[in-house]
Formats: C-alpha cells, sequence, structure tokens
C-alpha cells in the first residue's frame, strides 16, 4: 500500500531493535528515509545493516545517542537537525514494587520514557513547521491506562505520554502538522499500518 510518504525523512527513536526497529521496517518499505537510534553503536550497526538489505536504495543511517539526557538529545538532533517524521518510541521498564522504586530510578524513567520525547519533539517542530508538513507520534501503551502494580513508574510515564498529545492538536493548528499516539504492542504491525493510513 502506498501511503505517499517516498522520500520523506524520519527518525524513530529506540529503532535499533524490537518494535522500533519493526517501525522502522515499515516506514523505509514506504520510501522513507530512516535514521535508526540507539545507545548502542553495535547494534545501531546490525540494524542499518539489516535494513539496508530490506530496502536498497534508501538512505538509512544510525546516530547513537542516550536519549535518557538532555545532552544526549541534542547530540542527536545536532546530527539530524530537520525531519518530516518523528517517532518517539524509545523505552524501557523495569519491575518493581512502589515503595522500593528510588528518586533516581523515578527520574531515569521519566527522562527517557517521557522527556525524551518532550525534547526531541520541541526540537523538530519548529522545522515542520516551516516546511508545512510534519508527523509527531508518541508510541505509548495500554500500562499508561490500566497502570500494572509492579510497574507503577513505568505506566506513569506512558500515561505522561498520552496526555502529552491529548494537549498537542492545540499546539499544531495547520492541517499539514499532525501528532499522535499508538497504544497497543499488541496490534503489531497492521496497527502501525493503520496508523500510516491517517496520516
Amino acid at each position: 500500500m502506498d501511503f505517499k510518504l517516498e522520500n520523506k525523512k524520519a527518525l524513530v527513536s529506540g529503532s535499533s531493535q524490537g518494535i522500533g526497529f519493526a517501525i522502522a521496517e515499515a516506514l523505509v518499505k514506504e520510501g522513507v528515509n530512516v535514521i535508526i537510534n540507539g545507545s548502542n553503536t553495535d547494534r545501531v550497526d546490525k540494524a542499518v545493516d539489516k535494513l539496508k538489505k530490506v530496502a536498497p536504495g534508501i538512505r538509512i543511517s544510525g546516530a547513537v545517542a542516550d536519549l535518557s539526557t538532555a545532552e544526549g538529545v541534542q547530540q542527536l538532533v545536532e546530527n539530524a537537525p530537520a525531519v518530516d517524521i518523528l517517532v518517539n518510541n524509545v523505552g524501557f521498564y523495569t519491575a518493581k514494587e512502589f515503595e522500593e522504586i528510588t528518586d533516581a530510578e523515578w527520574d531515569r524513567i521519566m527522562d527517557l520514557n517521557f522527556m525524551s520525547g518532550v525534547r526531541l519533539s520541541r526540537a523538530f517542530l519548529p522545522g515542520m513547521r516551516t516546511h508545512g508538513w510534519g508527523r509527531i507520534v508518541f508510541i505509548s501503551s495500554e500500562s499508561g491506562v490500566r497502570i500494572p502494580r509492579e510497574m507503577i513508574h513505568y505506566g506513569v510515564s506512558k500515561a505522561h505520554r498520552s496526555r502529552l498529545l491529548a494537549a498537542s492538536p492545540r499546539r499544531l493548528p495547520a492541517r499539514r502538522l499532525r501528532s499522535t499516539a499508538c497504544w497497543s504492542v499488541r496490534r503489531g504491525r497492521r496497527g502501525w499500518k493503520r496508523l500510516l493510513a491517517r496520516w
């Protein structure tokens, strides 16, 4: 299916493996030039090589950066100053009882799962406005709605993503600028294709 995205440029955070890689793969098959991001150089390089075999001729590059810090986000933005599509996917979780979660662990999960998307969106949105076209996607989770007892900090970080998106349409008045969230991982590639179809 042709979603009219050929030659657009996308950044998918946390895309060297897992859901992020599957999203990047779907995009390159639509002719999108994709930037693969991760914090491990070896995994990023392997993901780039794999995608180049999937879609010869599409520009696929890697950007190694730790997005849990403002400095890491800035490093990534400097290497990729403009994109048409931003997919805020990066995140992690740990299972831990609420009473045992330290302040440092709360800070770490919020910085990576939530603030990375805030910082990246803030950096790329002006360029999207200038070019008159842009898409910002947050990959959320059902855990943000039904917060697991053993992963409260993870669920709260995902709930923050959804609430940010609830306010974003008022910040993106132009018809060719859109932001959205994809909730359920269980939707897999079919869910991602339905999301693309709304673009």
